[in-house]
């Protein structure tokens, strides 16, 4: 059938590149139709992903599905090889969903829209490339692709400092990468017969630890940059802080998953020895980032910044979740993927119209705004409650599992299981401090103590004519703006829908976790497996009840890909 042989996924990669190819030569004066067609291209392509996945994605099989494979470079062993598996489709529409809301989100930009409309398109392409890619250069080169448009947006519609925190950013990212480009080229170069870059042949070698090791080593620093891992983390707060609402729906929404996918597809599952190895500095990482993600938050006075270092915190289960050796560890983890990138894209964007109101991003300055915008009080306290795991949100659901996946694995000392649930119950228990500390400062307006909201203090000459002939100056808390500025104060009906857009798969998840969890559970289990017995055959003498393995590492997964 054509249905079967339509390379289905080159063509969601490819919509929005073209589309963006064609944004320089479109008819357009204020920005308006490019608005619409940009928005319309990637509501598209996230409409064609999920009719795509619904029709064509079995979740019970574990390893790739709708693989297409086109000969590229044939004399290096290059190939356009695309696939998906549990680990990569959720990603994929979680890229597609967040991209679509913020390019809906971005209708104030008004400052060379073409180029703006343009970067986003491609960045939209990247992040379904790096995802989908088979091909561990491919891979890589899609990696680099995404990290032009990232620095470019930033660096052209930030905040003041934006050109540090671009230049932070692609210095970090860029020279982290190199470590992927190396062990793509050992993995793909060692051992007899032609060079191959696909994983799945790839997963059919046997490397030898002394070679798994400082290749795992090299894809941790380069993961664990992008993935924000302590102490590679510094570059995201003054991204995120300097960043446009739209851009830190992406960064935090899908970027960071980049890291924690890179971990699972290369690092756990075509280097599960050093694996074994590595686990407790993945387990050890992850309780540093959750307590001092969590910790360094209350020394925030920015919104994006506070927000920036909860995602560092948040990230941190990720690394657990990875590093358990359970399933149900495993599969919080990969919960904790999606439901934090819906939690932070809707936070960002809400403070984004926080922004948009008050052009001020210091909560100091804030104070009472809930009196003059009560949808995004209410929008933002239920956005706050998700992040902060209350049960019936989606962050509960993926934290538990974690936090029993963890607790329940007989491959830690009963010690360390204890210290590592005790530590990460501190940063479980700080994170509603600091989120619904800062949703007091900013909404209801307590300043130093003072059980008062100060009087607005108008220094501002043209303010304070306007104020004087007009009572007219919007204030909030002590930071005040001319009316024109603040001429819809409260949330508009499309930015109410981005957010319960967000929100409602946001509970639809955290009261039935199994609408996720089901998509990708016999890949994550399969991937836990060649863990488990990577585990066996490494400490064969501390483990009891394992079957050694028969087949080699990855292969278990790639056996089930179709021909």
């Amino acid at each position: 059938m054509l249905a079967d042989s339509f390379p289905w996924l080159t063509t969601i990669f490819a919509l929005p590149l073209v589309a963006a190819l064609l944004v320089p030569v479109i008819p357009d004066r204020d920005g308006n139709v490019l608005r619409w067609y940009a928005t319309g291209v990637a509501i598209a392509d996230f409409a064609l992903m999920c009719l795509l996945f619904w029709q064509h994605y079995d979740p019970q099989i574990s390893g790739f599905q709708l693989v297409e494979q086109f000969s590229w470079i044939p004399q290096l062993g290059i190939s356009w090889t695309v696939s998906v598996d549990g680990i990569s489709m959720p990603l994929v529409l979680l890229a597609g969903f967040v991209t679509s809301m913020a390019l809906l989100s971005a209708w104030q930009v008004d400052r060379k829209p073409r180029m703006f409309y343009f970067l986003m398109l491609v960045l939209y392409a990247a992040q379904v490339g790096v995802f989908i890619a088979q091909d561990l250069l491919l891979f890589f080169i899609m990696w680099e692709i995404e990290l032009v448009p990232v620095y470019l947006l930033v660096c052209i519609w930030g905040g003041p400092k934006r050109q540090y925190a671009a230049i932070k950013f692609l210095l970090y990212t860029a020279a982290a990468s190199i470590f992927i480009l190396i062990a793509g080229l050992a993995l793909a170069l060692y051992g007899p017969g032609p060079a191959s870059f696909d994983i799945a042949d790839i997963a059919l070698k046997e490397f030898p630890l002394a070679l798994q090791l400082p290749l795992y080593a090299g894809l941790l620093i380069a993961f664990g940059v992008k993935l924000a891992a302590f102490p590679f983390h510094t570059w995201l707060p003054d991204a995120h802080g300097e960043a446009s609402a739209p851009v830190s729906m992406i960064l935090a929404g899908v970027l960071l998953k980049m890291g924690a996918y890179g971990l699972m597809r290369m690092n756990m599952g075509l280097l599960p020895d050093a694996h074994v190895y590595f686990a407790p500095v993945l387990v050890t990482l992850g309780v540093v980032n959750i307590v001092y993600g969590a910790l360094t938050s209350f020394a925030q006075t920015n919104m994006k910044r506070r927000l920036a270092y909860s995602s560092v915190s948040h990230m941190g289960f990720v690394l657990i979740g990875i590093a358990s050796f359970t399933d149900l560890g495993i599969n919080g983890a990969m919960l904790q993927m999606i439901s934090h990138g819906l939690i932070a894209s809707v936070l960002f964007f809400l403070t984004g119209v926080t922004y948009d109101r008050t052009h001020t991003m210091t909560m100091q300055d804030m104070g009472g705004i809930g009196i003059f915008m009560p949808k995004v009080f209410a929008l933002y306290t239920a956005g706050a409650m998700a992040s902060l795991a209350l049960p019936g949100m989606s962050g509960f659901a993926s934290e538990v599992a974690v936090f029993i996946g963890i607790a329940t694995s007989d491959f830690y000392s009963l010690t360390f299981r204890i210290a590592v649930v005790f530590l990460a119950a501190i940063g479980v228990i700080l994170t509603p401090i600091y989120l619904l500390s800062m949703v007091r400062q900013v909404f209801h307006g307590s300043f130093y103590g003072s059980k008062e909201i100060p009087a607005c203090d108008i220094t501002d000459p043209e303010l304070r004519e306007d104020f004087i002939e007009n009572q007219a100056a919007v204030c909030f808390g002590t930071n005040c703006i001319l009316p024109g500025e603040a001429a819809f104060i409260d949330s508009r009906p499309r930015e109410v829908a981005i957010a319960l857009s967000f929100l409602v798969a946001i509970v639809a998840i955290g009261c039935y976790p199994k609408i996720a969890m089901q998509v990708y559970d016999n890949t994550t289990v399969a991937i836990n497996s060649v863990a488990t017995q990577a585990y066996a055959q490494v400490r064969s003498g501390e483990t009891i009840g394992f079957k050694a393995p028969s087949l080699t590492p990855m292969a278990k997964i790639a056996e089930f890909s179709p021909e």
